[in-house]
């Protein structure tokens, strides 16, 4: 592994950190976990190979990261505070989800450079799987899955909050009202 893929991790899992000290739902929140996915995405990607079961491959992993995204976007907590907009914050379970996704990703990486490659090609030829840049971009379709499916659910269920608040808000005035 290069200097550049520690960083791109740390940053990754730097996202952890961010999640569980908790964030105000805005535009700056929904993109940033996106566009660093993206850079990943831009720096690894060399080919999106389709042949053997290279497209199963991206379906599982993909499957896999959408599973991881979706439990911790619903592990994670989601309110209206006062101010009238929606904060969410990550807990133990959503963090630890978060860095499975991230560490399987980090470990396969390591392994593969480090004493893996025989047996991870041994595998691929074995199941079809017809390159590294077959596992590269299912790799990076794990982690893009992960991020958008949190993202989606967080989102959602931050409008949801919203929504709900407002309500109880026109409904607490018209309570004082009458």
């Amino acid at each position: 592994m290069t200097l550049t893929d520690y960083l791109i991790n740390i940053i990754l899992i730097g996202l952890v950190i961010m999640q569980i000290r908790g964030s105000r739902l805005d535009l700056r929140t929904a993109i940033r976990p996106v566009i660093l996915v993206a850079i990943a995405a831009a720096y690894y990607l060399r080919a999106f190979p389709t042949a053997g079961n290279d497209v199963t491959l991206y379906a599982v992993l993909g499957g896999i990261g959408l599973v991881l995204g979706i439990g911790c976007g619903a592990t994670t907590r989601v309110w209206r505070a006062s101010d009238g907009h929606g904060y969410a914050k990550a807990g133990v379970i959503a963090a630890a989800l978060w860095i499975i996704g991230i560490g399987s990703r980090f470990a396969f990486e390591e392994y593969s450079t480090h004493g893996g490659a025989h047996a991870i090609a041994n595998f691929s030829i074995a199941h079809d799987i017809t390159s590294e840049n077959a596992w590269v971009a299912a790799l990076i379709l794990m982690a893009l899955a992960e991020v958008i499916s949190r993202l989606v659910v967080i989102r959602i269920r931050g409008a949801r909050t919203r929504q709900t608040g407002e309500a109880l808000n026109a409904a607490r005035r018209q309570t004082v009202a009458a």
